[in-house]
């Protein structure tokens, strides 16, 4: 079993704590332990509610497989307990990863646990992060990031994401998919995806069956998604459905599904040994080629940019500087 410690200075943010206790609950093989920094058997959270069933820090002993710290007013406030900073650098010691929920990214970096590193919270803090601990490479565009064994992520839900993530890197690409249906997600989401992300944008069309289509597309990139077959699934002509899918999303069908297809491509990039040709195929495209050439059409390089247009198109996909190096490595 995986041994996995949640805490968090209190009043913790509610979600940063159950939504990533939740997704390891449901998860294969995990042992779950929320601690509370208090001394006390319960974690107090943001709203009120107290969580039971804690045990106080002083009683979390042994290896750790992966500890979790929950962001929210009590990393927030500035304020800094140096016994329990001292815990959570000893913790971090015997784990083999260490993880933070939102602002529990302040509470890693006055531990010392971010020195150096690339790190990420959420965007209403990132420049604050920045300000208060300058050793931080802060980058406030990804959804959540790795930098050798310590993750971080952005505000609240992002913590699922990451948490699927880490199951992702457990058990592999199915096992994070089933955990996210059981737990009805719309949509998995990589890394790399920026906070404001084209795909989640995506999310906010008003046309039901458009928004059916997109989850059956997510979940059968390999198969043929021309305009025909897409239209023909949710009953309209063709014509009809390129317009609808033109006003929805701004983007016309093929863009529509390149789009879809590099974004998973993108995640398992960012999360994964798999080979380009292995992605490429994963995500329905001809080739790794092909998936290079779609990578670099589907982006526009900002005209300001003083970089390569090469360069530009990696780094408007909204890349992590990990991914974006792989990707780099894998197609010169």
């Amino acid at each position: 079993m995986r041994r996995v410690v949640i805490s968090g200075s209190p009043p913790v943010q509610i979600l940063d704590v159950t939504g990533t206790l939740e997704v390891f609950s449901n998860g294969p093989g995990y042992s779950v332990e929320v601690a509370a920094p208090d001394g006390s058997h319960a974690l107090e959270t943001n709203r009120g509610i107290a969580l039971s069933g804690a045990i106080p820090i002083q009683d979390v002993s042994g290896r750790i497989d992966t500890l979790v710290i929950a962001g929210g007013p009590g990393a927030e406030s500035g304020v800094y307990d140096k016994a329990y900073l001292a815990w959570i650098e000893a913790a971090a010691a015997r784990s083999r990863r260490v993880a933070s929920i939102c602002t529990g990214a302040f509470l890693l970096a006055a531990a010392g646990l971010l020195d150096g590193k690339r790190a990420v919270t959420h965007w209403d803090f990132c420049d604050r992060l920045a300000r208060e601990f300058p050793n931080i490479e802060v980058c406030p565009d990804p959804i959540y990031l790795r930098d050798g064994s310590t993750y971080t992520s952005a505000g609240i839900t992002a913590g699922i994401d990451l948490t699927l993530a880490l199951v992702e890197e457990d058990h592999g690409h199915q096992t994070a998919l089933r955990v996210a249906r059981q737990l009805v997600m719309f949509l998995v989401r990589p890394g790399g995806q920026a906070q404001y992300s084209h795909m989640l944008s995506r999310q906010a069309i008003t046309s039901e069956p458009l928004r059916e289509l997109q989850v059956w597309m997510l979940e059968n990139l390999r198969e043929d998604l021309g305009v025909e077959r897409l239209a023909d699934r949710i009953g309209m002509s063709a014509r009809h459905f390129s317009r609808v899918c033109q006003r929805e999303t701004k983007m016309n069908p093929g863009q529509f599904v390149d789009r879809m297809r590099v974004e998973a491509a993108q995640q398992m990039i960012d999360s994964s040994s798999m080979g380009l040709k292995e992605i490429a195929d994963a995500c329905g495209f001809r080739s790794a080629d092909s998936m290079r050439r779609t990578f670099f059409a589907s982006s526009v390089s900002r005209p300001e940019s003083t970089q390569s247009a090469s360069e530009g198109c990696i780094n408007d996909l909204g890349l992590t500087s990990e991914c974006a190096s792989i990707f780099r490595s894998r197609i010169n």
